[in-house]
């Protein structure tokens, strides 16, 4: 019995030993590469530069064999673009930069992240380039580029970046000084992308077993297969991307301007007041987040002030009329971020107007409203109860009390009657605390006169 137990644990032992050199082989097969993938979507915010050192983080944490941003982007935020170029400067990991889906474009700022990959590649039927800086130039029309100041530090800065990733630095530096365009085969002709690709499991495919000088050394790609695994943005990261975009910080702003402004004119409503702060608030955070022309404040700042001045001064419109005039032209020239793209300041300038046609639309309600003000009676004065009718809650003979509009005046017989208790009396006028009473014409038959 004791022999048949010892050869049961033998012949357990022996069949472990042999699942376990079957499996073996499986578990490596297992261990697929893995991937994340960061879209550059819409317009460079500091919600996508957030997104994108959030998403090299957790890569490097999950032991990833790369990152791929994909990029369709006109432009953005210089600071936003710079922080983003960093923090791909510093990372560990290969980082591959892709204009995908066909049809897509990396311009302006999306170039200067197109250049910064350690492998730069892109679909067919895309293009790059375009990254001349403009500025906003007088209202009405298409704005211009940049003082030159700032078109040689950003034409340096694309050739430094081109340089550093074995790119052609001179070819780059004509993105921005000449505002140069490339198609896919173009680009990848003057070697400023390393390969065209049609899809991301191309690229993967393509790139693999090439060799790239990260942060931590020389790594070479592992992407063959690879599990890929996306990082959108999250809650914190989409809030930011919205409120800095300067076209919704603006919006935002004055949408709290504005609902401050209605609520402090009409208190005890609650909803302008708080929908106010929420926007102000937003709108002042949003401002933080871009570069913006501190003369323009100045002039939004003086416009709030005239349309406040507005609602207590007798001026029928001019105050603010000249406000709205102000406010307009500072957020026309509010925004100075040099790689937002041209069809992005027309845009602009629409909600810049549409903010001044709102803002019409409140300074003519106010006006409005005041002159129907100034046409009614005074309220207050000798004419305050003039014809209205009181009752009498102390005799009077001829003095005693009224009782007016629920309140308790002195008041005296206009001719001198008798008024008794509980009858009721017209008001002719009043006279510093007392109030000038007589009967009705039908009531005065039968009093008597003192």
């Amino acid at each position: 019995m004791k022999f048949s137990s010892v050869r049961f644990l033998f012949l357990l032992v022996f069949l472990q030993c042999l699942a376990l050199f079957f499996l073996a082989p499986s578990f490596c097969e297992d261990k697929q590469p893995l991937v994340y993938t960061i879209q550059v979507d819409d317009v460079v915010t500091s919600g996508t530069a957030r997104n994108i050192q959030r998403g090299l983080g957790v890569a490097e944490k999950e032991q990833a064999d790369a990152v791929v941003i994909l990029l369709n982007t006109p432009g953005g935020l210089v600071s936003a673009t710079l922080e983003i170029i960093q923090d791909m400067s510093a990372s560990n990991l290969p980082v591959l930069t892709y204009v995908n889906p066909q049809g897509a474009i990396a311009a302006s700022a999306g170039t200067f992240i197109l250049l910064s990959g350690h492998i730069a590649a892109m679909s067919p039927g895309t293009t790059c380039g375009a990254a001349m800086p403009v500025t906003m130039s007088v209202p009405g029309a298409e704005p211009a580029a940049a003082d030159q100041k700032t078109i040689n530090f950003l034409a340096g800065h694309m050739k430094s970046i081109a340089a550093e990733r074995g790119r052609p630095g001179d070819l780059a530096e004509r993105f921005v000084t000449e505002n140069l365009v490339l198609n896919n085969s173009e680009a990848l002709e003057k070697k400023v992308v390393d390969l065209n690709a049609a899809d991301l499991t191309e690229l993967l495919r393509e790139v693999h077993g090439k060799t790239v000088q990260t942060g931590a050394g020389d790594r070479e790609l592992n992407t063959l297969g690879a599990r890929v695994e996306a990082l959108p943005l999250n809650a914190n990261e989409r809030l930011t991307h919205l409120v800095s975009n300067p076209t919704l910080a603006m919006v935002l702003l004055m949408i709290g301007i504005y609902g401050l402004i209605i609520g402090f004119y009409s208190p005890g409503f609650f909803l302008p007041e708080v929908l106010g702060a929420i926007g102000l608030i937003l709108g002042l955070y949003g401002l933080g987040l871009f570069q913006g022309n501190l003369v323009a404040g100045l002039l939004i700042l003086l416009g709030v002030g005239l349309l406040v001045a507005e609602l207590f001064t007798p001026a029928y419109g001019i105050l603010g009329v000249g406000g709205l005039t102000s406010v307009i032209l500072g957020i026309l020239f509010f925004p100075t971020e040099p790689l937002m793209p041209p069809a992005w300041f027309s845009a602009f300038k629409a909600v810049a107007i549409g903010v001044g046609i709102a803002g019409a639309l409140f300074v003519a309600v106010v006006v409005v409203g005041l002159a129907r003000l100034r046409r009614y009676k005074p309220v207050h004065g000798e004419a305050e109860f003039s014809g209205t009718v009181a009752v009498v809650m102390q005799k009077l003979d001829p003095e005693g009390l009224v009782k007016v509009k629920g309140e308790i005046w002195q008041a005296v017989s206009k001719d001198g009657y008798t008024i008794e208790e509980g009858e009721r009396v017209r008001v002719y006028e009043r006279q510093g605390i007392t109030l000038l009473v007589g009967c009705p014409e039908k009531n005065e038959r039968g009093k008597t006169k003192q």
